[in-house]
């Protein structure tokens, strides 16, 4: 069998024999809508449990519109502007109107990166000076109060001071907060690096993890801070491994969001019969692979499939490296999960968690990493076997052992391996 995973910008391609390959694991084929611009539009002019935006602003308002960073695929060229025009019909000038990446603990959107993500109509419109990217170390973040779980709430002020606000961003899985989406705007998005490293410490709890929202503390502690940042109106969509929109849905915060999962897990829940020896596995490309801090969600669906013992070969171009200087201090400063488990009930710091992830996976199974990082650093730094040819690896294991059983992940960050019991 031949067969085709993303790397970057790139393909790789390998060839398993028939006898090893128990199935290629990836999310349900649903094709993409025919016009994804008329879906964003049915959207927005028929809105879940809440008016339409031209309803809702009013002349003299300023408007923020929450936008996915340069670390996620959501289509914001595509969601915006028809909101723009929504404004528009409302009598709101362009120069009311102000756009906040949510970026989180990450780096800013760099100039040249955000025609890619707004496109060139939203550029035209909305005045440069009103496109800003969120700082989570800003001195004028505002304090919003805490949430049931104790989390300090501190938001973009822009954001805060807004007459009408806005979100937008794709519904996804997500490893520890069971979904990204809906609230992740607000938190981590727009947060406080002290609100996002409160709420992140709860990925210890038995129930953060990928694809639960139910009992979920991390992401009922989101939709709480959410509430108490304020959120006016959302536009969501779902998109398939090939980033087409499926579905879009506009409105109400919570409706809008638990209507999108249920969709999600149609087609992003994966059952499989049993464990494999060996998963070949993709974060699925660009951006999913632009550092290691992001393609590690690639490497945590794959441990949750492999045997104990076996092998994950991950391929994930990471052209930014490692992507998150805490996490690369903690791979060097502990030396195994236990000392990072401890670190982490000590002082949860942003970051830390990954270094947890990490080691609870190559304490588990060998871990043969496909990168453009330097070899040095994925060995001693990240623990990883680094290889050159994955085709040579993965016939090394087959030597080792002919009957193992493949398995093939080419979207990783986005598959949920379900076992049959």
């Amino acid at each position: 069998m031949k067969v085709v995973l993303p790397y970057g910008h790139e393909k790789i391609s390998l060839e398993i024999p028939d006898k090893n390959v128990v199935g290629i694991l990836e999310p349900r084929d649903i094709p993409g809508v025919s016009d994804p611009l008329k879906e964003i539009k049915n959207a927005l002019e028929n809105p879940l449990d809440a008016p339409r935006i031209s309803e809702i602003v009013e002349k003299g308002d300023k408007i923020a519109i929450v936008v996915d960073d340069h670390t996620r695929p959501a289509p914001s060229y595509l969601m915006v502007p028809p909101i723009l025009d929504e404004l528009e019909k409302a009598g709101i000038p362009m120069s009311d109107v102000f756009i906040i990446f949510a970026c989180g603990t990450h780096r800013p959107v760099k100039p040249e990166e955000m025609k890619k993500l707004l496109g060139e109509e939203t550029l035209k419109r909305v005045p440069k000076e009103n496109i800003v990217s969120h700082n989570c170390d800003a001195p004028d973040l505002v304090y919003c109060g805490k949430t049931s779980r104790g989390t300090p709430v501190y938001v973009n002020r822009l954001y805060y001071e807004a007459d009408v606000k806005i979100l937008t961003g794709d519904i996804t899985l997500h490893y520890y907060a069971g979904y990204g989406g809906g609230p992740k705007s607000i938190l981590p998005g727009i947060s406080g690096r002290i609100t996002i490293q409160h709420n992140h410490a709860m990925l210890l709890d038995p129930n953060a993890k990928m694809g639960v929202a139910k009992g979920n503390p991390i992401h009922e502690d989101m939709m709480e801070a959410a509430k108490k940042a304020g959120v006016d109106f959302v536009l969501n969509v779902v998109m398939n491994t090939k980033k087409e929109i499926v579905k879009a849905y506009a409105g109400k915060l919570e409706t809008v969001f638990y209507t999108g999962i249920k969709l999600i897990d149609q087609i992003y829940k994966v059952p499989i019969e049993c464990k494999p020896d060996i998963i070949v596995a993709s974060p699925g490309g660009h951006p999913f692979d632009i550092n290691f801090y992001q393609a590690t969600k690639g490497l945590y669906t794959a441990d949750l499939a492999v045997k104990d013992g076996g092998a994950i070969i991950l391929l994930a171009a990471c052209p930014e490296g490692i992507g998150h200087k805490v996490f690369h201090e903690w791979m060097l400063k502990y030396k195994n999960s236990k000392e990072v488990g401890d670190a982490l009930r000590r002082e949860f710091i942003l970051g830390g968690h990954k270094a947890l992830y990490l080691y609870s996976t190559v304490e588990r199974v060998k871990v043969y990493l496909k990168t453009e990082m330097d070899p040095e650093l994925v060995k001693n730094v990240l623990k990883c076997t680094p290889i050159e040819d994955p085709q040579q690896t993965l016939n090394e294991l087959l030597k080792e052992n002919s009957d193992a059983l493949v398995c093939i992940m080419p979207f990783a960050n986005e598959t949920l391996p379900v076992i049959k019991k």
